[in-house]
């Protein structure tokens, strides 16, 4: 999947993954990607509850293997 933005928070533990997550979006565009990478499994909640919160559209999420994979697009 495209990305115009990618965001390693391998290694990092909650709310790190998140923290990140929220800087790099708020210095993206309306409508670009962001393409996350993790390890933590909290990060899938902690993803879930920010884009349903702000509005932004988590694309796609895969969860079953190591490093977790997350596609959101910033809200227009």
């Amino acid at each position: 999947m495209h990305s115009d933005s990618q965001l390693d928070a391998q290694g990092l533990m909650c709310p790190e993954p998140l923290m990140l997550v929220r800087n790099r979006v708020r210095e993206m565009k309306p409508g670009e990607v962001l393409y996350i990478t993790a390890t933590d499994p909290s990060t899938h909640r902690d993803l879930v509850n920010y884009c349903r919160f702000i509005g932004h559209e988590l694309l796609q999420a895969q969860t079953s293997h190591a490093p977790l994979e997350y596609w959101i697009r910033k809200k227009a």
